[in-house]
């Protein structure tokens, strides 16, 4: 990837990250940290590696993504309208009565969303039957899933991570949000996941490990991932969550943060200075 390209895609990052921060603010609380920490992955796939058309989100053969991390939904619909799927105004009705992005994503709500997201663990398993309704139907369109480490807790993701390694649904390509923190504290303290990448290599996953804020390395995993056919791919990415939040980043309690717009403002500022 060249330089260009590289701060371009760096620039879509803050950029997403400004807009979700002032979403939620606008809304007065939100799942602000886990939202941050996939802003880098979510540029990367809507401004250089996916497929798609917001002029026509059900275009035939587009690349899908499903964000089985549901709350992570307005990191997606900043995206979203960064890309052009929709007015970036929306996003000022963020889970407000009439809206058309619930906190959770919809897909009969909104443009560009492709798998509706709600119980934790299902929407990876949902992502894994496109896939294989895509093969089934020859397409060459790929699968993206961004997962939650918290939800990686769920007996659903392995069973998925099982039937696809079964089925070689070489077409996935899931990424694990692997920022440390779930609801209830801290993954080590809860259920602690171990090696995660290691787990993932033995379900039969093609598996990889990279810095999830480094967008050039990111970029590299998923080229590699393409370059396979007999896997699905797992990209485990480290990352802090709340990341580019000031007042969320790095702190215990992120999950789920009230703020009003004024502290957005300042979140905001600080994240345009660096």
């Amino acid at each position: 990837m060249d330089k260009y390209r590289l701060d371009f895609l760096k620039a879509q990052a803050r950029e997403i990250r400004r807009l979700t921060i002032e979403e939620i603010g606008t809304l007065g609380t939100g799942h602000i940290g886990g939202c941050m920490s996939i802003a880098d992955v979510l540029a990367l796939l809507y401004f250089h590696r996916m497929k798609v058309d917001p002029q026509r989100p059900g275009m035939k053969d587009r690349d899908q993504l499903v964000v089985s991390k549901g709350h992570a939904g307005p990191a997606v619909y900043a995206a979203l309208a960064l890309k052009g799927f929709f007015p970036k105004d929306w996003l000022k009705t963020l889970n407000q009565g009439g809206t058309r992005l619930p906190s959770h994503c919809d897909r009969n709500l909104t443009p560009g969303i492709d798998m509706t997201a709600g119980s934790l663990g299902q929407g990876f398993s949902c992502a894994l039957g496109i896939a294989l309704a895509l093969r089934i139907d020859r397409s060459p369109a790929r699968v993206y899933a961004i997962l939650g480490d918290g939800e990686s807790n769920e007996g659903q993701i392995w069973e998925g991570a099982m039937f696809a390694a079964a089925q070689r649904l070489s077409k996935v390509i899931a990424f694990t949000d692997y920022n440390k923190q779930q609801l209830d504290g801290f993954i080590k303290d809860i259920i602690d996941l171990g090696e995660l990448d290691a787990k993932w290599r033995e379900f039969g996953w093609f598996t990889q490990r990279v810095d999830g804020h480094d967008i050039a390395a990111l970029d590299g995993a998923i080229e590699k991932a393409l370059a396979q056919n007999e896997r699905p791919s797992m990209i485990v990415m480290d990352t802090i969550k709340g990341k580019g939040c000031s007042f969320a980043e790095g702190i215990e309690k992120n999950h789920s943060m009230a703020f009003d717009l004024e502290k957005a403002q300042e979140a905001i500022a600080v994240l345009e200075a660096e």
